[in-house]
């Protein structure tokens, strides 16, 4: 792939879908905490974890395996998300990951991911994803803000929305 090229916008069903993050760091607790709005089958592998990664798994919205990483920790995984500090450990697990057929993002090498993590704006029942392909991630950020902010103004009240006859 080019550098920078556009990315197409996806939108993946993650139910059921087996999601192990290797990492668990800020880097990894900030994609985590992304994918805990669309998924509930998510582990992460580390030695040691963040605070955040800690409370999502005393929270049971996250499975934490405290100990080093073991290819077969990815077998059977849909999506991988390497993120941890060690770039050579990074791209172990991309090489095992492909070759299993996972979905693969690696947190230190662009180049090495099948998808990016895009901005998002979550206001039920939208879901919108900004990226600015690796370019430009504060202007992917400002995009995200003003969108946000946009949205607020269209989208229905709770009170407006709904079935009147039926509360």
């Amino acid at each position: 792939m080019k550098k920078n090229s556009p990315r197409f916008p996806l939108f993946v069903d993650l139910t059921d879908k087996k999601i192990v993050v290797v990492g668990a760091g800020h880097i990894a607790a900030r994609r985590v905490r992304t994918l805990c709005q669309f998924s509930a089958d998510i582990t992460v592998v580390a030695p040691h974890a963040c605070e955040e990664i800690l409370a999502l798994a005393r929270e049971g919205q996250i499975r934490f395996e405290e100990r080093p990483y073991r290819r077969e920790d990815i077998y059977d995984a849909w999506m991988v998300v390497a993120a941890t500090d060690d770039a050579a450990l990074n791209r172990e697990i991309y090489t095992a990951g492909k070759c299993l057929g996972a979905w693969m993002n690696v947190a230190s090498d662009q180049r090495l991911c099948d998808f990016h993590f895009p901005g998002i704006v979550k206001k039920d029942p939208l879901v919108v994803g900004i990226n600015a392909s690796g370019a430009d991630h504060h202007l992917a950020r400002r995009a995200r803000q003003e969108i946000e902010s946009s949205l607020e103004a269209v989208l229905p009240k709770k009170e407006e929305s709904g079935d009147e006859e039926n509360p």
